[in-house]
């Protein structure tokens, strides 16, 4: 969509983009996708722009005080998506007003500009649904995505200093997720060892891990976790790449750590190779890998 619809939407007009393909039950007898799942595509895509912004939607609402109803939804129809078609949907905001945020959304086949959406949402009071302005915070958020800034920092620190949010975190997904005794999941470690915690852009926790002492120069991170809707975004890769500077500056020649089997390939593509046989620790695979420090 665009102000003058004589205007072309291209490509280059947005910088986020939600890829896809058209599966069989979403196109009609023409062959061609129902029209109604256009607007499911434009949602699928605003639901994962929120993630790109490293916002947990409901924890991020909720900090906020309201949340986000769409008032009015239009579509653009230029041509047909199909069968298998692998497309782009890319979205951005653009317009903040008092109380409301319009998005606008071109679904690509390649280059080839499909259709176009805007989505007009209104912060509003979850319990009366009675529109408020938009909190300076989310405004700024919104902002700094649409000009590339970074959604993210990376702090390093003691306990004292970033326990409160890295405990919550690791009791979320450790704890709760996982059903990981509590007795196991807390140490004297964590007192005297250094931690790293993730944020966004509202300072909410996304992110943790720590890094133990070296024994002959090689030190070990562990209780490594991201938020779980959050997950693949980056923000586990940038808490290892905080905790791997902090060891090279202090010496330390190799880091171990014990991976869960289940995210064995992710810290292999972060260089980490298997050091050893798998083991279980708290009833779930594992198996140590290592890394040499340059």
């Amino acid at each position: 969509m665009s102000e003058n619809n004589n205007t072309p939407v291209r490509r280059e007009d947005f910088h986020y983009f939600h890829r896809l393909r058209v599966r069989w039950a979403e196109v009609d007898m023409q062959k061609i996708v129902f029209n109604a799942h256009y607007l499911m595509y434009f949602d699928t895509a605003i639901a994962d722009y929120w993630r790109a912004m490293a916002l947990p939607y409901e924890e991020a609402m909720h900090s906020l005080g309201g949340d986000l109803y769409v008032r009015k939804a239009t579509i653009d129809f230029r041509a047909s998506a199909r069968m298998d078609d692998v497309i782009d949907v890319g979205m951005k905001c653009a317009r903040i007003g008092n109380s409301s945020i319009i998005f606008q959304g071109g679904l690509f086949r390649q280059d080839e500009f499909l259709v176009g959406c805007e989505l007009v949402y209104v912060f509003a009071d979850p319990a009366t649904q009675t529109s408020k302005p938009v909190p300076a915070a989310l405004r700024e958020t919104l902002t700094a995505f649409e000009a590339g800034e970074p959604m993210r920092t990376v702090e390093t620190g003691d306990w004292a200093t970033l326990g409160e949010g890295a405990s919550a975190l690791r009791r979320a997904v450790f704890i709760e997720e996982q059903n990981i005794p509590k007795e196991l999941e807390w140490d004297a470690h964590d007192a005297v060892v250094l931690h790293a915690v993730a944020r966004n852009r509202l300072g909410q926790v996304i992110g943790t891990g720590r890094l133990l002492p070296a024994e002959d120069g090689v030190s070990h991170i562990g209780r490594m976790a991201v938020h779980r809707t959050l997950r693949s975004g980056g923000h586990g890769a940038a808490v290892v790449q905080a905790l791997e500077d902090a060891a090279r500056a202090r010496g330390d020649r190799e880091v171990a750590l014990n991976a869960q089997r289940s995210a064995e390939r992710f810290y292999a593509r972060l260089g980490y190779a298997v050091h050893g046989q798998p083991f279980e620790e708290a009833g779930i695979a594992h198996i140590e890998m290592r890394r040499a420090l340059r």
